[in-house]
């Protein structure tokens, strides 16, 4: 008995050590990708803040045509939410953060009589919102983890096409927002009609003049950062992807540590009574072949 348990801890010992191997080789790759998609954020900062720029200085330009093409309708009936998670799991609460944000927005939206339509970026969201009995129009998947610009371009010319049909009147992105390799957070905003800059409506005017006029430029604008947006959520959405994944990779790496050698304790310790029991064994033979002289 004591030899069949100590084969089975054996065999058990090795497939903790094979997943330690897995687990140890995901940490690391992640690892190794995260100064990547951080540089690529960096990158991209500069053209996102001159977007906005532009975009602010419009509004101050001509607040009143702003506030007509900046600000969210009065009545809106149909709602499109774009949800930006991963391809593949094994990332700790990545996925599900977002996806049980998406859930709870359109859940919210379907009370008040708002119909919801929904563009899922990363393979686990169409699986995931479907299954819920959500309507998922268009689900792009193969760029999660290393966006380009034309991906962010593809998503947005699917979104824009809805928008500007008149399908949905409100576009709205849920995604994971990059602070630092410490700390992520999920965030709600609305990408369509694009969000009143602050400050904007005040009293203050633009130094800039604009040609053509402000509505036409704004028009204009507005396709160019909806790609800026959305790239920049796809960045953000890859960078917290790497460092969720590594955290999570990192403590199965420590759990199949402490297991193993949990396992080897038990191990030990089924050997040595193993050991105890056939040396007492021994022991009463002896003393029962002395008895019987």
């Amino acid at each position: 008995m004591a030899g069949g348990q100590e084969r089975v801890l054996r065999q058990r010992i090795k497939s903790v050590q094979a997943t330690r191997k897995i687990t140890k080789a995901m940490e690391l790759i992640a690892a190794s990708q995260i100064a990547r998609a951080q540089a690529r954020i960096a990158a991209n900062r500069p053209y996102r803040t001159a977007m906005q720029r532009v975009i602010i200085e419009a509004a101050l330009g001509d607040p009143v045509v702003a506030s007509k093409l900046l600000a969210t309708p009065d009545k809106v009936g149909t709602v499109t939410i774009v949800a930006i998670v991963g391809d593949r799991g094994l990332a700790g609460a990545y996925n599900s953060s977002v996806l049980r944000a998406t859930e709870r927005l359109a859940a919210q939206l379907k009370a008040k009589g708002t119909k919801v339509q929904i563009y899922g970026v990363g393979k686990k969201a169409g699986a995931y919102l479907r299954f819920r009995g959500f309507d998922v129009a268009e689900t792009f998947v193969g760029f999660a983890d290393k966006p380009t610009f034309a991906d962010a371009r593809h998503v947005a010319q699917a979104v824009a096409t809805s928008f500007a049909s008149g399908e949905s009147q409100q576009v709205i992105l849920v995604a994971t927002h990059y602070i630092t390799a410490a700390s992520q957070k999920v965030e709600t905003r609305q990408l369509l009609p694009l969000a009143m800059p602050e400050g904007a409506t005040s009293s203050a005017s633009g130094y800039t003049e604009f040609e053509p006029d402000v509505e036409t430029l704004l028009a204009s604008l507005s396709s160019r950062a909806l790609e800026s947006e959305i790239f920049t959520a796809l960045l953000e959405g890859s960078a917290s992807f790497h460092t969720s994944q590594q955290r999570a990779m990192a403590a199965a790496t420590e759990n199949a540590d402490e297991l193993a050698t949990n396992l080897k304790r038990v191990m030990n310790r089924a050997r040595q009574d193993s050991i105890t029991t056939e040396i007492m064994e021994i022991v009463s033979g002896a003393e029962a072949l002395r008895s019987g002289k």
